[in-house]
């Protein structure tokens, strides 16, 4: 069964900085694209960053690029989102997701929630001064 648990969110000020962690169970890392959204409220989900299968490639939202970075620890079964500078705007509840699109490569499934089809229960992040 596959799974996806979240943490790491928390309430910060404008500026600071959060790690959020995607931990996995019950497939490989290898096997599947790990991507995460953003639910804000009375917004529609935004894809915000996703690393391929591969683990090598990753793409971002225009918004977070420079900003959020994603890295993967294989032997921890778990994907983070390193997110700097934070802002107001930044505010939502975060969800890992996983894709089987691209499988074993390194290509990256668009952002979109219909490329995943696994997700996890979201963190808050609520960045407010």
């Amino acid at each position: 069964q596959l799974q996806l648990v979240e943490s790491g969110g928390g309430l910060v000020q404008p500026g600071d900085s959060l790690r959020l962690a995607c931990e996995v169970s019950g497939f490989s890392l290898d096997w599947y694209a790990i991507g995460w959204f953003r639910q804000a409220p009375g917004k529609e989900s935004e894809g915000i960053a996703c690393i391929s299968s591969s683990g090598d490639s990753t793409a971002y939202l225009d918004s977070a690029k420079g900003r959020f970075a994603l890295s993967r620890d294989n032997a921890k079964h778990t994907v983070y989102l390193q997110m700097n500078s934070l802002k107001a705007e930044d505010t939502g509840a975060y969800y890992c997701a996983a894709s089987s699109l691209g499988f074993q490569t390194r290509d990256v499934p668009t952002l979109l929630p219909s490329n995943f089809a696994n997700w996890g229960q979201g963190t808050q992040v609520t960045v407010s001064s």
